[in-house]
Order: structure tokens, then sequence, then C-alpha cells
């Protein structure tokens, strides 16, 4: 089954509503400079009722912490205040980073622009952490085009960048992504998550087998 996250989440309604429709994942926004930054503290309220709200489901709910190009003290320092499963780099993090992230009992994920990637795979780097494929300004609601991406990764991978209710079962059908991440695209302004646009993105993208 197609893995769904709904990131940049601040309210406690956001997160319940993203919890019910089904997602597999939510993240929160620790990096700073962003309208959908929450601090450490807010996160950690947010993912108790993430947790809640999946116990009252009887299901599972994996909780992110999305940082950008912060120390690893930082980071490991806000990722255990807020008490999530996973922390997501969205910046230019070295691999000791996420190694060191692993080592300390959190999943990693790897965020990159298509092109970031397609450069990388081939100057012979690969990752053992699950991968994020954005757009080249991640945030931006900017789709990158279907051949910009080269040869898709062989494990795990989600789609991000201009993703939303109308359009994501049509690009996972085009470029067969693991998984997919919405934050701009379910939101009614900027920063702020539409419930109604969660509950219809994670509605679409179940529509595809």
């Amino acid at each position: 089954m197609l893995w769904v996250k709904i990131c940049g989440l601040s309210t406690p309604e956001a997160v319940e509503t993203a919890v019910e429709a089904g997602a597999d994942a939510v993240g929160f926004v620790l990096a700073p400079g962003s309208p959908r930054t929450v601090d450490a503290a807010q996160a950690a309220s947010l993912v108790r009722a993430a947790r809640d709200a999946a116990r009252r489901a009887e299901r599972s709910i994996e909780t992110v912490a999305v940082v950008q190009n912060q120390t690893l003290d930082d980071v490991a320092r806000l990722a255990r205040e807020a008490g999530v499963d996973t922390v997501q780099l969205h910046g230019d993090e070295p691999d000791a980073v996420a190694e060191a992230l692993r080592a300390a009992g959190f999943r990693v994920i790897r965020a990159l622009s298509a092109g970031d990637y397609t450069r990388r795979t081939a100057e012979g780097w690969s990752s053992p952490d699950r991968l994020l494929i954005d757009a080249a300004v991640p945030g931006s609601g900017a789709r990158f085009s279907d051949d910009e991406l080269g040869t898709a990764p062989e494990g795990f991978w989600a789609l991000a960048g201009g993703l939303s209710p109308e359009n994501v079962a049509s690009a996972v059908q085009a470029l067969e992504p693991t998984g997919v991440d919405v934050s701009s695209g379910v939101e009614s302004s900027r920063g702020v998550k539409d419930l109604g646009l969660i509950k219809a993105f994670i509605a679409a993208a179940r529509t595809v087998l």
C-alpha cells in the first residue's frame, strides 16, 4: 500500500484529522524560517495527539521531525524533546549526521531535489535511508518534471513537491513512488492546513493500487 505522509502540521485538529483519515506518517517542521515551524514542546504535544488518535483508531502512526542544516547536537536534542520516531534531513547534512541519528535510535528520511538525487547517484552515492524526492525549492508547491528524476530509486522513496488532492493519483501512476508527502498542497493559505483537503488528499492517494 502507498505510504502517505502529511507534513508541516501545527495543530492538534490537523494531526487528528490526518491520523483518522488514514495517514501513515505526520511531520512537524523543527527548522527555523518556515510558517509551519513549531518548537520542540509544541511538537511533543502534537506527537502525543497523533499517538492518542492512532490508539483510538487501533493503528500505528509514524511521527517525523523535519530539520534543515542544523547542528547534529541541536537536531538530536529537538528530536528527543519532541519524542518523534524519525528525523527528516531536508538540507545539505553530511552522511555522518544520518549515521549518528540512526545510532541514537531514530529512523532517517533523506530529502533531496530530483536534480540533486540524479547528480549524487551519478557520482556513485547511495544511502541506507529512505529517500524523499522533492522539488528544487522544498515547500514551494512546485512539481519537478517527470523526466527530471531519471532513474527512480530502487528502495523506498516518497514523492513530494506540488502534490494536491487533484494530482496525487496521476503523479503516483506516472512515477510509481513508494509513498507521497504533502504540505502546502493541503493548505487553505500559506502554513494553514485545511482539514477537508487533508482528507481529500489521503482519499485520492488511496485510490492508487
